[in-house]
């Protein structure tokens, strides 16, 4: 299983980025795909989900408006488009895979760092 995230990087305020995770090592259309984050010193936490076949996604509710998660299952990889970044949404940004929208994690990416600062 392979995750190759990219996107992430350094942006000022009230910007926008655009991540990426491509994955290989398993058929990504039999899983729904999640992105996390963890801020220093604070615990990992998610940030949006979205079903096998985009027909549902969901948001944490401090991303809701800002955010937005897509998939491309003939590419195998996931996106995560934010907008109107703050100094808060600085963390290391995962991607993950699940077999199920509300079940455990069976797959991390490695991870991203997304810094908002002006």
């Amino acid at each position: 299983v392979q995750f190759v995230e990219s996107g992430g990087g350094l942006e000022q305020p009230g910007g926008s980025l655009r991540l990426s995770c491509a994955v290989s090592g398993f058929i990504f259309s039999n899983y729904a795909m999640s992105w996390y984050r963890q801020a220093p010193g604070k615990e990992r936490e998610w940030v949006a989900s979205i079903s096998r076949f985009a027909s549902s996604t969901s948001y944490a509710d401090s991303m809701k408006g800002r955010f937005a998660i897509s998939r491309d299952n003939a590419k195998n990889t996931v996106y995560l488009e934010m907008n109107n970044l703050t100094p808060e949404d600085t963390a290391v940004y995962y991607c993950a895979a699940k077999q199920s929208l509300t079940g455990p994690v069976d797959y991390w990416g490695q991870g991203t760092q997304v810094t908002v600062s002006s």
